[in-house]
Parts: C-alpha cells; structure tokens; sequence
C-alpha cells in the first residue's frame, strides 16, 4: 500500500507519500481498500500539531474515507468482503489502503457515490447532532449558518432546509453566497462586504434567529450573539478563523438564550447507538435526495499538498475529495 505518512506535526510539508507494509485487521477490525477519502480542516491542524487531538507520530492524516471492505477480523458482524463502506477514524485516510475499528465503519446503501461518502460522515454527522439533536431545530423557525459555503456549512444548509426552517446563510464572497442559494438557502449575506448584523436586523424584522451555526468563530461570535432572538441557541462548531470570541455572559442572560457546544466525534464515541441512528436517517435522506455533499475539487490522491494549497487560501467551496483510480 501508499500512504501520506506524517513522522513529525510541524506542518504540511512534513508529510510525505510513502510505501508501506498492507496491515491486516485484528479482532473487531476492518481493512478498507480506500476508494475516495476527502479533507477537513481539521485535517490541516493534525499535520501542524495545531488540533485537540493529537495522534502519535508517525501516522497517516485523513479523518474520513469511503472504499470497499477487502478483510475483516474476528467478530466482525455488520460487513464483509466487498462490502461498500465509508469510515470516520480520526486517521488513516489519505492512503490506499486502512485497517480500522469495526465501530466506525458505516455499511452503504445502494446507489450512493464513493466520493459523497467520503464527503459525507463528518460534515453531516456535525450538522445533524448540531441543528437536530443539540439545537432542535424547529420547521417554521430560522437559521443563520456562517461560513456556510464550507463542508459543514453546506450541509448545515441542506439539513436545515430538510429540517423545514427559514435559512441564512453569511459567506465571504458573493460567489459562496451563490452557492447557498443553489443548495436551498432562502437569504445569503456577503459579510466581506455587508454589515453583519445590519443585514440580520434587515432580514428579521429585528426579531433575531432562532439558531446560529456557527463553525468561524473570530470577530464574528458577538455581533452575531447581539442579533438572537429570545430563547435562541448559539452553536459552537468550531473556530476557522482561527481566534476563539470572548462572549460577555450577559447577552445570553438578556436574551433568555443557550450557547451550545458541539462535538460530534464525543457524541459518537459516547452515544454509538444514538450517532448510527442518525447516520441511518441521513443515508435515508440522501436516498431521497434532501441531502449531497458539495464537492469542490476531485484530486488525485498522489494530490495532497495541492489540496491542502487549496484549503489554506479559504477558497474551497463544499469538501475536497482524494480519489485512487
């Protein structure tokens, strides 16, 4: 097998594609020929020893895949030899190849692509449990997502819309916010070149929203906070802009409102039953077609460092997705 091997976290360039002996899976394990595995951001700060988890050198980047189970070992039950699957592990992504637990490997329905599998588990996984289970996410109630024309944001999007709410989606460019309303958004800002929360005013009647996702985090937390309605919840996703806000605990006190963590890799480590149960619906939904992957740019795998170019310049529009012919 081929791998992009990380020996030592200290940034993109110390990652390098390697040949490596073909593991063999163990007790409760799978082997997956990857067919397709796609990049986060996440992603990114593993390689430069920037993320919260921190995997033991040397290891292989790429948290999330889909492929064809090749072998399993003992006492693996719900997939066998030539199944098709996607897997969220953490690493072992960006290769030819992985051996992983059995626990995260999610059989495929019929019809569904390998490239919007490997786009898929991560992205909707955290704005399921995010908007749905974290938020409850009401139809007739509305949503802002920020950096919405990103992979989460994209299926905050998506899922938002299946869920029956009134969407916003806020983006850097007027190209993303064109995007947005291509995949159901029902109003866009551009707040590169708009007022934030002039335009959230504007487009509430002052009422507020009801639920913001938010995956940027940086200046943007608390103009926002400023503009929720009563009783709104704040989801924290995440912190792409790199600064972490520092709220004043007072907005939530005036406005009655809940600021929420989210943390779809605990959920599911914590709550396996629940997490299957909403991987199982959304697979049901993108049979029914409320949900797909945006896919930017199909690389080949060999393609890693052009991808990771492309992630740093904040371009990318959905997921980037590494493909082996």
């Amino acid at each position: 097998m081929h791998a992009w091997l990380c020996e030592n976290p200290t940034g993109v360039d110390a990652v390098a594609w390697k040949e490596l002996p073909t593991p063999q899976p163990a007790a409760g394990e799978v082997l997956i020929a990857i067919k397709a595995a796609s990049l986060n951001f996440p992603d990114l700060l593993v390689v430069q020893g920037k993320y919260q988890v921190k995997p033991t050198p040397p290891f292989v980047p790429g948290s999330e895949f889909a492929g064809v189970v090749e072998a399993v070992g003992d006492g693996v039950r719900h997939v066998k030899p030539g199944d098709p699957v996607a897997a969220f592990a953490g690493t072992g992504g960006f290769a030819t190849h992985a051996c992983v637990k059995a626990e995260v490997v999610m059989p495929l329905p019929r019809g569904f692509a390998f490239d919007d599998a490997a786009a898929f588990v991560l992205t909707y996984g955290t704005s399921h449990h995010a908007l749905v289970d974290r938020a409850a996410l009401k139809a007739g109630e509305t949503l802002l997502v920020l950096g919405a024309a990103g992979g989460v944001g994209t299926a905050a999007v998506q899922i938002g819309k299946a869920v029956g709410a009134r969407v916003i989606a806020a983006a850097s460019s007027d190209e993303k916010c064109a995007l947005c309303r291509e995949i159901g958004a029902d109003e866009t800002i551009n707040y590169a070149s708009a007022n934030l929360r002039d335009e959230l005013k504007r487009l509430t009647g002052s009422k507020g929203v009801d639920v913001v996702y938010d995956p940027v985090g940086g200046d943007l937390a608390e103009p926002v906070f400023r503009t929720i309605a009563w009783r709104g919840r704040y989801l924290v996703i995440g912190f792409a802009q790199g600064g972490i806000p520092n709220l004043p605990l007072n907005l939530p006190l005036l406005k009655g409102a809940s600021l929420v963590g989210v943390f779809w890799g605990e959920f599911a480590r914590r709550e396996p039953q629940a997490n299957a149960r909403m991987l199982a619906e959304l697979a049901q939904w993108y049979a029914r077609g409320l949900v797909k992957p945006v896919i930017d740019q199909r690389l080949p795998m060999t393609a890693l460092p052009e991808a990771f170019a492309r992630m740093g310049t904040r371009k990318v529009r959905g997921k980037l997705v590494l493909v082996n012919d």
